[in-house]
This record gives C-alpha cells, structure tokens and sequence, in this order.
C-alpha cells in the first residue's frame, strides 16, 4: 500500500513538473514541434516513466536531468531566434515540391519525401490535380502548403525573403535573378543604408515589403 501511494504522488509531481517545464519552453502545435523538441519530449517522458518506477531513487534525480533538458531547448530555441543559420541547422528549411504543376522530383529526394506522401497531403489541403497547384512548399514541420492556381498565375510570384533578421538571403536572390547590390541600390531608394536594421523584407510582383526591427528608423 505505501509503495502504491508512492507511485501516485511521484506521478502527480512529475505531471506538474512536466507541465510547468512545457509552458516555460514555449508554445507549439504537435505538428510544428521540431527535432529539438521531440528529443527533449522523448527524453523527459523516459526519464518520468523511470521515475515512477524506481521508487527507491530520490525524486530530485529525476527532476534536475529535466530542468537541464528545458535550459539546453531554451537555449537553443533563443540562439535559433536570433541567428537564422542555427534555426535552419536545428530545424530546417522549407523545401518548394511543386512549381506551376511541375513536381521537383530532386527536392523530394533530397527531402526524403515519396509519392505517396504527396498525395496524401495534397488530398488533405483538397487538390484533387497536381496540375492545379501553383506552389507546394514542403515546411520543415513536415506540412505542405499549397498555393492553388488562379487566372493570373503566369504572373504570379510566391513571397520571396530577401532579408530575414538584417541577414541578406543571397540564395533566394539568385532565385529572383537578382544580386546583393540590386537589392542595396533598391533600399537605399526606400531610405535604408543597411540590410541590418531590417527585421523582414520580400519582393512580390514588383514590390517590396519591408519590416523594420522594433526601435529602428531608416
């Protein structure tokens, strides 16, 4: 009976603690969870489930091994915000598998990512046809996003990041056609001197969308 009333009150402590140690980490849906997350997810509840089990170890064993877990996705999560490098190193970087109903069948390859698979989330988002689908744009969570065709799409561009977090993104502007200089001599006609105090800019159908860093001014 004491070893059962033992087992009720670690598991009680533990759901608490696990709860309080999830809201710290911040919020996120199931599906966006990342690597990192799942790691420390997996990891606490292996490190619960012995817990509960071994009753004869200190439950402050068990409780420290998850507080370091929490800071290490803390940390990480806080690095991962404000350099963009690690955000991709740790959780990837959005894949584009259909471009104007053509499938990019090296992005799926790259991506470990079938036919099957396609399918089944293009049924999900209701495309019946590939061939409707303007952009598919595999995200690192695993979703698929889909941008469905309109009367316009010859002319239409997806959202482009040319600059995230003061950071020039030259790969998406070779995507454009476009170089590091084109796109300073186009901010400098917006009044910015430097990519730096900008938090996000893109270039859509002609025009650009900026968004400064909180407390900056051009």
């Amino acid at each position: 009976m004491e070893e059962l009333l033992t087992i009720t009150f670690r598991t009680v402590i533990l759901y608490f603690v696990i709860l309080i140690i999830f809201r710290l980490m911040g919020k996120r849906e199931i599906g966006e969870l990342s690597i990192l997350d799942l790691v420390v997810f997996i990891m606490m509840a292996e490190i619960a489930v012995l817990a509960i089990e071994n009753v004869d170890d200190h439950l402050f064993h068990t409780i420290l091994p998850m507080l370091v877990l929490m800071m290490i996705q803390v940390t990480f999560a806080y690095l991962s915000l404000k350099n963009r490098r690690i955000r991709q190193l740790l959780d990837g970087k959005p894949t584009i598998i259909i471009k104007y109903g053509k499938i990019d069948e090296d992005a799926m390859k790259s991506q470990r990512y079938n036919f099957d698979d396609l399918m089944v989330q293009l049924r999900e988002n209701n495309v019946e046809r590939v061939a409707d689908v303007s952009f598919a744009i595999l995200e690192p969570s695993g979703k698929l996003t889909v941008v469905k065709k309109q009367k316009d799409d010859e002319h239409r561009q997806l959202e482009m990041p040319l600059i995230i977090d003061g950071d020039i993104q030259t790969e998406n502007l070779a995507r454009i056609n476009k170089d590091s200089k084109w796109l300073e001599e186009n901010l400098l006609k917006q009044g910015y001197t430097s990519p730096s105090g900008i938090s996000f800019c893109s270039f859509t159908d002609g025009e650009f969308f900026i968004d400064e860093k909180d407390g900056h001014r051009p």
